[in-house]
């Protein structure tokens, strides 16, 4: 963390050509269980990594926002320049023309942010602009919530140096909106409630109906347990069209079963209503209903100490990704053979699909014998050579400097 605290000093320095006046940072975030449940007021429980991205961050006496990061290209709708000794990019805007669509590219995630806090009560047209520079340790694409990250890493920031006095729970409706309606992303709530809310040693129990969130404690080392990311290195993005289409079945499904939302749908109530939906409406139906439960089921194993019963439901959550919500792939598939097959406990993909990565619930005297199967087995089958790492639940967003 020292490393990266001095990368994000040192770029912003190296960019914008002074010190930034503070940084702060956030957490990627690992699904324990209750995948695509929070845009339909669901349960999960996700827990913050002990991988951040940071965000360095000096006011500006003018308008203007400029943003940098050592991984990022230019985005269009800005002024942007490149040094000869190839310096990270940076984007400029006005901060009183941030508006949906103005900007496309990783930029809009923090300008996004600047107007997300707009909508829940910060005065723009008051406020000053800002220089930011991220850095960050969070791989793009893997289903850790990259995104939710930057956005959560800023929103601490300026909810700071703009002296907003919001809460946590408003920072979370902020980057929230930044991400659906700024972004274009459909997803929930869970991720910025992960980044933002979460506590060390926990994982956050999690209703996305009222937001509210309660520390579970995970229990792994004294269980001697760890959970391992396998990266398959299959990128995925939020943006696309698989996703929306899932989310727009189960609003299909929630209309034609007159509820509000999937939560208030039991197992027996969607068994009855079987055949009021088609069968592609009623698996990822099922998916959610069931995955609800699941989640309610491994909180309440946690709490009792039941590791094994946890394992369980891990890897039942996953074949029903697989099965009904079809968002799985081979390679996501074969890691969670590889895993279980090596040792663990349980294991499923985690985040929105489509690529990414999964996770074992696993010993930690197997976890060396699991990342070679699974090197091994992807080479077999000429697929990327993933990357695979341990996790430990962490702190949200924090002002580090």
């Amino acid at each position: 963390m020292t490393d990266l605290l001095t990368q994000a000093g040192g770029g912003f320095s190296a960019v914008f050509g002074y010190a930034p006046s503070g940084i702060w940072s956030a957490p990627g975030r690992v699904n324990l269980i209750g995948e695509h449940t929070d845009y339909n007021e669901g349960f999960a429980a996700p827990f913050a990594i002990d991988r951040r991205t940071v965000a360095a961050l000096a006011l500006r006496n003018d308008g203007l926002v400029r943003v940098s990061s050592t991984a990022a290209p230019p985005s269009t709708g800005s002024r942007s320049t490149r040094s000869a000794s190839d310096e990270p990019a940076i984007g400029e805007f006005a901060l009183c023309a941030a508006f949906p669509g103005a900007v496309h590219g990783w930029a809009a995630y923090p300008l996004g942010v600047a107007w997300g806090l707009g909508q829940v009560g910060a005065d723009l047209a008051r406020l000053p602009g800002f220089d930011v520079h991220f850095s960050s340790e969070v791989p793009v694409g893997a289903g850790l919530s990259s995104s939710a990250a930057l956005e959560s890493s800023l929103a601490v920031a300026l909810n700071e140096a703009w002296r907003l006095g919001f809460d946590r729970a408003r920072l979370v409706e902020a980057a929230h909106l930044a991400e659906n309606d700024f972004v274009g992303a459909p997803t929930g709530i869970l991720d910025q409630s992960a980044a933002l809310l979460s506590v060390a040693g926990a994982a956050l129990f999690l209703d996305c109906r009222d937001g509210s969130a309660v520390p579970v404690d995970l229990g792994l080392d004294a269980a001697g347990l760890t959970v391992l990311v396998i990266d398959t290195k299959v990128k995925h993005e939020h943006v696309s069209g698989g996703y929306a289409a899932r989310r727009a079945a189960c609003e299909r499904a929630a209309r034609v079963l007159g509820v509000r939302a999937l939560r208030d749908v039991t197992i027996p109530q969607l068994l009855a209503a079987r055949t009021r939906l088609d069968d592609e409406t009623f698996r990822r139906a099922r998916h959610v209903v069931t995955e609800d439960q699941r989640v309610l089921d491994t909180v309440a194993a946690l709490r009792s100490g039941d590791h094994a019963a946890v394992g369980s439901l891990l890897s039942a959550s996953h074949r029903s990704m697989r099965d009904d919500f079809e968002i799985s792939t081979k390679e996501l598939d074969l890691a969670v053979e590889v895993a279980v097959d090596g040792g663990a406990l349980g294991a499923r993909m985690t985040g929105g699909g489509f690529g990414g990565s999964a996770i074992a619930l696993a010993p930690a005297r197997t976890v060396p014998g699991i990342q070679a199967a699974t090197g091994a087995a992807f080479r077999a089958r000429g697929y990327r050579t993933p990357e695979t790492f341990t996790v430990r639940p962490s702190q949200g967003a924090r002002r580090d400097q």
